[in-house]
């Protein structure tokens, strides 16, 4: 780890005990488009009514559910479910075990149901993710504040090939990024190799802020900070990066942080 000395010792045990604790969960980021405010709402009773408690039945916890900081005008909605799951397998059976759920299927039957002409979205976008090596497992943010001021910053970084992409994941593990996430306060939630989704290759994470004015303040600290000036000029890390696209989200009320 090039920079990893430069971290307080405590943040150090740390990590290192709970990467030692934990097996590598998988997560599925579920991306539902709307274009309406009828889609809006049934697509909300469903996912609060009907899939959460389903999933909660199955023994899966801390489940996230946010919407965009959007504009007024804006036409097109998302809603963006974080669900955790601790293998591949847990992953495929769930959903079988869910469609076989009669207390979901009823109380989710105006979504199940709902006429071709009169669907309930525009379409779903499903990312699975494989969680990084020095944060195995998802962490609910610790945050208490109004739920609309929060900043649930969800990052996507793209890179040219595959071979970058690893190198990308590489100087967030070894390289030192995630310690330094640690080290500022960034209340990550999660960080994840996408294993299948449309923006390959590519790599996940999300950071939580109380409002827009602390997640500026730690992201000037990151910039300013000496490891960042160091890691960035790194020749073995070049190149490794060719888009950077961020979501800023905030957890509906029923989101389980």
């Amino acid at each position: 780890m090039k920079y990893i000395m430069q971290y307080p010792f405590f943040i150090l045990i740390s990590i290192f005990l709970n990467v030692q604790a934990q097996q590598r969960s998988y997560f599925q980021l579920k991306i539902y488009t709307l274009s309406s405010d009828t889609q809006i709402s049934i697509t909300d009773a469903y996912l609060k009514d009907a899939y959460l408690p389903a999933l909660k039945r199955t023994g899966i916890s801390n489940i996230g559910v946010f919407k965009p900081k959007t504009i007024a005008t804006d036409s097109i909605k998302k809603i963006y479910v974080l669900t955790p799951y601790a293998s591949l397998e847990e992953f495929q059976t769930t959903a079988e075990i869910i469609l076989k759920d009669e207390l979901h299927n009823a109380a989710g039957a105006a979504y199940l149901n709902a006429a071709y002409n009169q669907p309930p979205y525009v379409r779903i976008e499903s990312v699975l993710l494989y969680a990084f090596e020095q944060m195995p497992g998802l962490r609910p943010s610790p945050l208490t504040g109004p739920r609309t001021d929060r900043i649930y910053e969800l990052r996507s970084y793209e890179s040219p090939t595959e071979a970058l992409y690893r190198n990308k994941v590489h100087m967030f593990n070894e390289g030192g990024e995630v310690a330094l996430f640690e080290q500022l306060g960034f209340n990550a939630v999660f960080y994840g190799e996408v294993l299948s989704g449309a923006h390959m290759p590519n790599l996940v994470y999300m950071t939580t802020f109380e409002n827009q004015e602390s997640r500026d303040a730690h992201w000037k600290a990151f910039g300013e900070s000496a490891v960042w000036s160091q890691l960035k000029v790194d020749p073995y890390y070049q190149n490794n990066m060719s888009k950077n696209d961020a979501r800023m989200l905030y957890p509906t009320e029923y989101s389980d942080y």
